[in-house]
């Protein structure tokens, strides 16, 4: 099972981005993750998400090059990367999310 990984600027850009990609290959989504810079500095949109899907390589690949250009078409893409052959020692981080963990309290 491959694991990829795109970062973009804003929640909307990250739900659209997410979207894109579930609907061009044979992925899934595990998990939409938040990471607030706390000097902010380069962000034009303070929020910066992490997308994370799982499938086949070639799916994953696929996938991440839809999410990269709609993430760009919007000029909110930050980065990717994909890893092809996830290992169990990581498979628990690709389910990691801060989403709603400062909602808890």
């Amino acid at each position: 099972m491959a694991l990829g990984m795109i970062e973009v600027f804003g929640f909307a850009t990250a739900i659209v981005v997410a979207d894109a990609m579930a609907k061009a290959a044979e992925v899934e989504v595990v998990a939409i993750d938040k990471n607030k810079p706390a000097a902010g500095d380069d962000a034009r949109v303070p929020l910066v998400m992490a997308i994370k899907i799982e499938g086949s390589a070639s799916a994953v690949e696929a996938a991440i090059a839809v999410g990269k250009r709609e993430a760009e078409r919007r000029e909110l893409y930050i980065t990717h990367k994909v890893i092809a052959r996830q290992s169990e020692d990581i498979e628990w981080f690709a389910r990691l999310s801060a989403l709603g963990k400062d909602k808890l309290r």
